[in-house]
This record gives C-alpha cells, structure tokens and sequence, in this order.
C-alpha cells in the first residue's frame, strides 16, 4: 500500500498532523491510527505547537464500520485502550494542539478533536455520538472527554437519539472555541499557534497537563497541586526574565 494516511509539515516550531483519508471522510481505520501514532512521535525535538487537521471537507467520521472487525470482548477492550493511549498522549504530552475542524466531527472524530486544547470550527461542522444508532458504545475516551465538556446528561441523549449539533451549537456548547469562516480555519489555526509557541514552554507545558489532573482532584488536592504548578513556573529563569522585561515596559509608559 502506497497511501499515506497522514500527512504532516513543519513550519519553525510548529508541526502540522492531517489526517489524508478525505474520501472516506477521515474516518479511523487501525491503519490510520497507527498512522497517526507514528506521525505523532516524528515531531521534531524543537517542536512547541502542533495543529490538527484533516484533508478535505471533514475533518473526522470516526470509527470506520466498513472496516470494523469482530473481535471478542477482551479484544475489544484492548482496541478501545490502544485509542485511549493515543489520544492521552496528544492530550497530555505537554504540547499543546490546536485542532481545525470542519464537516463531520463524528464518534471518534468528536474524541479525537476533545483531545486537542484549542479547537477551531467552520461552518460545516457537525457534531454527532450516533454509537446508539449502532448498538455499540464509545471506545475512545467520549465518555470522560465529552461529557466534562457538554455534561453527561446531554452526551447520553446525543448517543440514545443520534442528535445532530451544528457549528454554531457546538460553539455554544464548548465543542470549539472558535467558530470562523468558511476556509478560514488553517490561517486561524496558525495564527493561534504562533501566539502560543511564544509563551515559556514550561508555561505552556504545565497549563496542557496540569489543569487536566487538577480537575480530577479533590478540591485541597487540587488547590495544593496549583501551588506547585505555580512555584514551578513563577520561578524559571525564562519567566524571571520575561517578567523583567515587562515591568521595565510598562515603566516607560506608552509614549515610549
């Protein structure tokens, strides 16, 4: 096989991932997967920002039925727990990922896009959980992802009546972050990321990991841990550095 699954590109400190199965909509083959894996872990070393996307107009259909196979349940388990780790460690490996959206955003295209930290949507976008619409139930993290964004009680009724959200829905609900133009979302999404590839890594590092265990703390555990975050990141010789120069700006005043 000669098709490339996953596309990829550098620009300075920012790495781009696409998923390349626009004519079956993206849609997540085991293939695609570990296409995706190993795409992750070619990033280069100097790499701060990673984008997200999928070739053509949808950026994720999800699991791909037509190649679904039977498996028995431990089988089963396993596959739903090789997606967890993939989607984990985009997630919480200290980079943070900024996700262009568009068309469909379906099943596992919705945990997918839930993994990255910044998610910009167009126009098209259309969010669906139509696992009950299938007999089946979610396998890569929606469960825990989805439902801390929009609550349990509307993920479960997305799954049991196949409910459609569009953009500006999702958008209201947490989906995305940003809703823009039709093609806009690239140029939004780099823009984004330059933004944040100037921020102290060890910033960007503790905000991507940090605020993700905090939540699954108790509230004095939570509170303790944002203290070290702080002492960690408050105390760095960039960030000494950085506020330094601010000060002296403002200093100055604004005629200067």
């Amino acid at each position: 096989m000669t098709e490339k699954l996953v596309t990829t590109a550098v620009d300075g400190t920012i790495y781009t991932i696409t998923l390349n199965r626009p004519a079956k909509r993206n849609a997540i083959s085991d293939r695609l997967l570990d296409a995706l894996d190993k795409a992750w872990e070619a990033k280069p070393e100097d790499t701060r920002v990673v984008i997200l996307t999928g070739a053509g107009d949808h950026f994720c259909a999800g699991l791909d039925l037509a190649e679904h196979q039977h498996r028995e349940p431990f089988g089963v388990m396993l596959h739903s727990q090789g997606w967890h780790r993939l989607f984990n460690k985009i997630q919480m490996s200290g980079l943070p990922v900024v996700s262009v959206i568009q068309g469909a955003v379906i099943g596992g295209g919705l945990e997918l896009a839930t993994a990255t930290h910044v998610r910009i949507a167009e126009p098209t976008t259309i969010y669906q959980l139509p696992e009950g619409r299938h007999g089946i139930f979610v396998g890569g993290g929606a469960s825990v992802r989805v439902a801390r964004i929009i609550g349990q009680g509307r993920m479960c009724e997305m799954m049991l009546t196949g409910r459609i959200y569009r953009a500006e829905e999702g958008q209201q609900l947490g989906l995305s972050h940003y809703l823009v133009g039709a093609g806009e979302g690239m140029a939004k999404a780099q823009e984004l990321a330059k933004r944040i590839a100037e921020n102290a890594p060890m910033a960007n590092y503790a905000m991507v990991t940090a605020i993700q265990r905090i939540t699954n703390m108790s509230t004095d555990d939570g509170f303790y841990v944002e203290s070290l975050t702080a002492a960690m990141t408050q105390t760095s010789p960039e960030v000494v550095a950085r506020i330094g120069e601010f000060l002296q700006r403002k200093g100055k005043g604004p005629r200067e």
